[in-house]
């Protein structure tokens, strides 16, 4: 890429990090075609619009189609860079699935010309960047590749992942350090000047091996760490403690710094990405693999604790309170509150509400159940009992006055001020 020229880049997967990516790289004045599988998604955002939700995504994604930088496609078109940034879901047995990387990687293949870099962003277990190299190598037996040759490779294969939050995702993609991790050096040289282009974080280039690891181990950090959380919220309940007090006091020791529990973990990232450290070390994972168990385990623990309650009051309407996995977004995936709602719409039925702010409709597997999609409102108007799932802030703002006399499962902790009675009396409330 020659300094004074802006690179043409190709990124492939728009989803919740792919979309938001192309229109960064779109605003600093490259010209981007995003590449999805879904016709759909394609002509939404060539209509300047947008199919997920993200703070200030959507005047971004209006604005850089309209000054034509950034198109949609189903097809992958010759470009200096193309960004990666598909699925890497695992299997039933927790293998990893990098079949959609790959895939990727054969459409990307034909249109491969000398000069070109590939970067792959998708999370992913160590040896993927490598493993794409190889596909492009035997897809391209013309292209020198990094690694597999003693000359000057033709073209650049790096790995880069993004570490987002859901809700700011435009300021952390630009404000965040990123760890750039290179098949060779030169790879990562070539992919840190693209990068230089939007990011001001510090771009710390490594092997693409070693940035890999570095992203299934930040995500198996927080894991564990919520693990702790939840582990203790259940130990609390055994014991007749307030959780939330328990944490907010011993958060008060200098260098104790314990999460908040919940319903569980989910997303795309934390639910999934310490299965590929296990997966490729099984015989050294024992804390990550109990970890896992432990924030898994605490969705059965809070299904059970939700369908007791609802058992104990025999008729009333019951409002869950979120299915997103975490605040403020419209993603569900692996969301626990999602998987606590569902099995308690399996069997009560249409006594279940769901309050979701962010869904326009319930997902898939509510179907036939009879649970219906209400609003905040009329949950406190019409329901007796209320489990909380998610903390959105439209349900942290709900006022005692608005929730007093109802029967409160706060597995989030958003209201401490709700009294605590006897489990047969009305205004229980129940800790995570």
């Amino acid at each position: 890429m020659k300094s004074d020229v802006k690179p043409t880049v190709c990124v492939v997967g728009l989803g919740y990090i792919g979309l938001p990516t192309a229109a960064i790289i779109a605003r600093s004045g490259c010209r981007v075609l995003g590449v999805d599988v879904s016709q759909q998604v394609v002509d939404t955002i060539n209509r300047g619009e947008i199919h997920i939700e993200e703070v200030d995504l959507d005047g971004l994604v209006q604005g850089v189609v309209a000054r034509g930088l950034l198109s949609a496609s189903t097809q992958v078109s010759a470009a200096d860079v193309f960004v990666i940034a598909v699925p890497t879901p695992f299997g039933p047995d927790h293998e990893p699935d990098i079949s959609y990387v790959l895939a990727a990687g054969k459409a990307v293949a034909p249109v491969l010309k000398p000069g070109d870099v590939v970067i792959l962003e998708s999370t992913s277990p160590v040896g993927t960047t490598e493993a794409l190299r190889d596909m492009i190598a035997e897809a391209r037996p013309d292209l020198k590749c990094p690694g597999r040759t003693s000359e000057t490779p033709d073209i650049s294969v790096a790995y880069c992942p993004e570490r987002v939050l859901p809700g700011h995702i435009l300021k952390e993609l630009i404000e965040n350090d990123r760890s750039i991790g290179g098949i060779t050096p030169r790879c990562a040289r070539k992919a840190l000047a693209f990068y230089k282009l939007f990011v001001r974080g510090t771009c710390v280039v490594t092997d693409s091996r070693a940035a890999e690891m570095t992203k299934l181990v930040e995500n198996a950090y927080r894991d564990v760490n919520i693990a702790f959380a939840n582990e203790l919220s259940i130990v609390s309940d055994r014991m007749g403690l307030d959780v939330w007090e328990v944490i907010r006091l011993a958060n008060r020791h200098p260098r104790v710094n314990i999460l908040s529990p919940g319903p569980g973990v989910g997303g795309h990232c934390i639910a999934v990405d310490p299965w590929f450290i296990v997966h490729g070390a099984p015989e050294e994972t024992p804390l990550i693999r109990t970890a896992r168990g432990v924030n898994d385990g605490k969705m059965h623990h809070v299904v059970a604790k939700a369908d007791a309650l609802v058992a104990a009051y025999p008729g009333a309407k019951v409002a869950c309170l979120g299915l997103a996995f975490k605040a403020n977004i419209d993603d569900f995936r692996e969301s626990p509150a999602r998987f606590v709602a569902s099995r308690l719409a399996r069997k009560y039925g249409a006594r279940i509400h769901i309050v979701e702010p962010y869904a326009g409709e319930l997902p898939i597997e509510f179907t036939d159940t009879g649970a219906s999609l209400i609003d905040i409102d009329t949950a406190l108007e019409e329901c007796e009992v209320m489990i909380v799932l998610v903390d959105h802030d439209v349900f942290r703002v709900v006022p005692l006055a608005e929730r007093a006399g109802k029967v409160v499962y706060d597995t989030r902790g958003i209201w401490p001020d709700h009294p605590v009675a006897a489990a047969d009396a009305p205004g229980l409330r129940l800790a995570s």
